[in-house]
């Protein structure tokens, strides 16, 4: 597989999945579909797991978390729906939740701040508006860095790629009940934090 490019940018997931011609392709081991399917959701992949290790800095890193994250979905790409799953976006960023977590207590991981959340945020609709996102986006990702990886991780994949808890308690591989819990206790931990500039 060659190595994955990225960009500077991450832009928000792509709302729609990839096309079930080139899926049916991929499934039974078309490299030039799986391709395809590499190059549309490698953007999502590299956004989750840059979020989730706080480690935009490190492309290396995600580089390589992201390669493993398609490497193992190319080996087990034969069989996905059979268990009735027909989004391929939450499959893929399933896996690359438990990559990222796998990476995270195989060793300590440098990481480097967030920076600005454009994809959580829309861009400012005025001039006198750019402030203010850009300071709120700050601050939320300020406050999104100091939770717990395991509130970070759930968060993250119900806010920023609409995960509804089912599909978080299966990425994380906790009860349902762990979810709530873990989404409650983020919210509560982001909405202390933020208090000081929005009140």
């Amino acid at each position: 597989m060659q190595a994955l490019k990225t960009s500077p940018n991450l832009p928000t997931p792509p709302r729609e999945e990839l096309d079930e011609l080139t899926l049916a392709r991929a499934k039974r081991g078309d490299r030039a579909a799986f391709g395809a399917l590499v190059r549309y959701y490698q953007r999502p992949v590299f956004a989750l797991l840059s979020r989730i290790l706080l480690a935009t800095d490190r492309r290396d890193l995600v580089e390589d978390l992201a390669q493993e994250t398609f490497v193992r979905a190319l080996r087990a790409i034969a069989t996905f729906g059979d268990d009735g799953r027909n989004q391929l976006s939450s499959w893929l960023l399933t896996i690359a939740t438990r990559v990222a977590l796998d990476a995270l207590k195989r060793r300590v991981i440098p990481t480097q701040p967030l920076g600005e959340l454009d994809d959580i945020l829309p861009g400012p609709r005025r001039a006198d508006d750019e402030l203010d996102r850009r300071t709120l986006r700050e601050a939320i990702g300020a406050a999104i860095e100091t939770l717990p990886v395991s509130y970070r991780a759930a968060f993250l994949l119900r806010e920023v790629h609409g995960f509804d808890y089912d599909a978080i308690a299966e990425a994380l591989d906790v009860d349902l009940g762990t979810v709530k819990s873990r989404l409650s206790r983020a919210r509560t931990a982001l909405r202390a934090a933020l208090e000081g500039v929005y009140p």
